[in-house]
């Protein structure tokens, strides 16, 4: 090891003795008034505003926030570049499969403070991803899942009285639901597999047949985060990416009876709003946005179908925590006012404005009585994802393998193999 590897070394643990002291050492504040916290994140200003005030109403000591909405596209580039001028916010408020790539800049809170026993026993399954080696990375706070909407005039004009629950069942869906002209054309489509252009949440449609399939897509080695696309001695992959692979692409394929879409189509999201798809995957956020944009659709919502026997249940979900931020002059009082904004006292109001589930086990069991609400429980439940560097990459990277077997141009195998290899070069050039 290098002079200079020592020297680093020696300031990084300075730094988390130094966090652990001031965390552990935390006696709280007595003025009327908390110290201002600086947050940034990807959720909407309004919304945190709106439940800041609303904590405001029935606090006697006032938390002060300035809240900085940063788009999700933009949000590394600002956040790094800021940090490196010497300057920047107390915490972050980041979906789960970008903070991977933030270890460096955020401060674990260790574990004599928050036990990681209890942290299990408060939060759901899927915020594990939190868990770091020195102290919880974040403080899990909504959860935004991947749900299945279908349209109820196009079931019940088919004589179709139930939604599909297992993924085999959509194959079967296709005869009745999709509708072609004379010259087999698509003109009505059952779902939207098969292509990763025009299918929104592609990435996330295919990562959760992989969970489904017990396959993690990323495993954590000595030397970082790999790939589990494929066989390696960190984890055999590829037999679960081949049946994934296989069931997808058969939906774009037009010698298959289930194909049902093709990158000539609208996207999924279109054709659904249009009336022209009869089942979207989408985030349970969006559906207070697919009823404004077509208040006459007859849709619902329901559970993203399962792999039939599958390992476990799973479904891929956005999980939304707080981060503080290593360079925050006082990462103390970001913890205090992190505990407030998720107590579940205040938390529930979040869950009404947002329209999402909490990310707490407590609040999920003691259930709700909205009929959507009460699905986007169930399925944060089993939420689940996968420690990532860069979503948009991955996602290319799945589309490329994707392409490449529904056009020839690779056979399966080589595929995998490939998409793999790129997946480790992109998880280690972070």
């Amino acid at each position: 090891m290098t002079k200079f590897q020592i020297t680093i070394l020696a300031i990084f643990i300075v730094c988390i003795i130094g966090g652990a002291i001031a965390f552990a050492t935390y006696k709280g504040n007595s003025s009327t008034t908390l110290p201002s916290v600086t947050i940034w994140g990807t959720l909407p200003n309004s919304l945190i505003q709106q439940y800041v005030s609303q904590i405001n109403l029935t606090r006697g000591q006032q938390l002060q926030i300035n809240y900085v909405q940063v788009s999700a596209s933009n949000f590394n580039t600002t956040f790094i570049n800021t940090l490196a001028k010497g300057s920047g916010p107390d915490a972050i408020l980041v979906p789960q499969d970008i903070l991977s790539r933030y270890n460096a800049q955020i401060v674990p809170i260790p574990y004599n403070v928050l036990p990681q026993r209890t942290y299990m026993n408060t939060y759901i399954q899927g915020s594990e991803l939190y868990l770091g080696s020195q102290g919880v990375l974040a403080i899990p706070f909504l959860v935004d899942p991947m749900v299945m909407y279908w349209n109820r005039d196009s079931f019940t004009n088919a004589g179709i009285a139930n939604y599909p629950h297992y993924w085999d069942e959509i194959t079967a869906l296709v005869p009745k639901l999709s509708v072609k002209d004379a010259n087999s054309n698509i003109t009505k489509s059952t779902v939207a597999l098969g292509e990763f252009a025009n299918v929104d949440h592609a990435r996330e449609i295919f990562g959760s047949l992989l969970l489904q399939l017990g396959n993690p897509v990323t495993v954590s080695t000595s030397g970082g985060l790999a790939s589990a696309l494929a066989n390696s001695s960190a984890f055999a992959g590829e037999q679960s990416t081949t049946q994934v692979l296989n069931f997808y692409t058969q939906f774009a394929d037009p010698t298959s009876p289930s194909y049902s879409w093709n990158r000539g189509l609208p996207t999924a999201q279109s054709s659904f709003l249009s009336g022209e798809l009869a089942i979207y995957f989408g985030y349970a956020s969006e559906i207070n946005s697919l009823r404004n944009q077509n208040p006459n659709l007859n849709f619902d919502a329901a559970p993203l179908p399962q792999v039939r026997n599958g390992a476990v249940k799973a479904d891929y979900a956005t999980i939304y925590g707080f981060s503080i931020v290593r360079s925050s002059a006082n990462p103390t009082n970001a913890y205090n006012v992190i505990q407030v904004l998720t107590d579940p006292s205040n938390l529930s109001s979040m869950v009404s404005q947002a329209y999402l589930p909490p990310a707490r086990r407590d609040m999920i069991a003691a259930g709700t009585t909205d009929p959507y609400l009460s699905i986007f429980y169930s399925e944060a439940l089993i939420a689940k994802s996968w420690a990532d560097i860069d979503p948009n990459q991955s996602g290319a990277i799945m589309q490329a393998m994707v392409q490449a077997v529904s056009s020839g141009a690779k056979n399966v195998h080589t595929a995998i193999i490939d998409a793999s290899a790129q997946y480790d070069l992109q998880l280690k050039n972070q």
